[in-house]
C-alpha cells in the first residue's frame, strides 16, 4: 500500500475536534471585535493602524481557519497548506509578543484580549495542527513561501509608517533606532521566521507518522 492510499484512508476529523473549533473561532471572534466596538466613541481611535498589526491580521485568519475547519473540514493539501501558513503567523505572534513586546502596548490593553490572540489562540492552532496534521506532505519550498505574508507585512508597515507617522511596533519602527539597526532586527527575525515555519512543517510530518502511520 502506497503512502498516499495510507493517507486517504485516514479517518476524518471528530466531531468533538470540529466543535472546538468553531467554538474557539467565536472566542476570537469576540476578541477581535470587542476593542473596535468600545472604542466607536473615541475620535482619537484609528481602525486602519488596528487593522495594521500583525497579531490582529493573523487572528483574522486563525478565526476564518477555524470556522472553515470546524464548518467543512476541507481534505486538500491547498487547504493543508493555508492551515500551515496560519499556524506559523500565529505561532510567530505568540513568540513575538512574548519576546519583545510583553511590556508593550500594543492597543489591547483588556488581559482576557491579551490572552486570547497572544496566547490561547497560537496554542490553539498548533494543538490543531498536531492533533489533525496534514495527509500529505508539505514539500519545504512550499513551507518557506508561506513567508510571504510576513514579509510583504514588513514592507507595508515601513511604506506605510512614514505616511501617517505610526509604527505597529517599535522593531520596526526606523525613528528610535536608525534603519542599520532595523535592517539587522529585521533579518535576525526572518531567520527566526524560517525556523518556526521548517519546525511547525515538522512537526506536522511528526504527527502524520504518529496518526496515519506514513513515512
Amino acid at each position: 500500500m502506497t503512502t498516499t492510499n495510507l493517507v486517504g484512508s485516514a479517518t476524518s476529523t471528530p466531531i468533538v475536534v470540529r466543535a472546538l473549533r468553531i467554538g474557539f473561532a467565536i472566542l476570537g471572534l469576540v476578541a477581535l471585535v470587542w476593542i473596535p466596538v468600545r472604542n466607536m466613541d473615541n475620535e482619537l481611535y484609528s481602525v486602519a493602524n488596528y487593522f495594521s498589526y500583525f497579531t490582529i491580521l493573523s487572528n483574522v485568519a486563525a478565526v476564518v481557519v477555524l470556522f472553515v475547519g470546524g464548518a467543512i473540514d476541507p481534505p486538500g493539501e491547498r487547504w493543508q497548506r493555508i492551515r500551515g501558513a496560519v499556524t506559523v503567523y500565529m505561532v510567530i505572534t505568540c513568540v513575538v509578543y512574548a519576546v519583545l513586546l510583553a511590556n508593550v502596548d500594543v492597543m489591547l490593553q483588556d488581559k482576557w484580549i491579551n490572552d486570547v490572540l497572544h496566547r490561547l489562540l497560537p496554542i490553539v492552532l498548533l494543538v490543531d495542527w498536531i492533533l489533525t496534521p496534514p495527509r500529505q506532505r508539505i514539500e519545504e519550498k512550499r513551507v518557506l513561501a508561506w513567508l510571504a505574508f510576513p514579509i510583504v507585512y514588513g514592507v507595508y508597515s515601513l511604506i506605510r509608517g512614514p505616511i501617517v507617522d505610526w509604527y505597529p511596533y517599535p522593531f520596526i519602527d526606523p525613528r528610535t533606532q536608525g534603519y542599520v539597526s532595523l535592517a539587522l532586527g529585521l533579518v535576525v527575525l526572518l531567520i527566526a521566521f524560517v525556523l518556526l515555519a521548517l519546525s511547525v512543517a515538522g512537526i506536522g510530518r511528526l504527527a502524520a507518522r504518529w496518526r496515519y502511520g506514513t513515512e
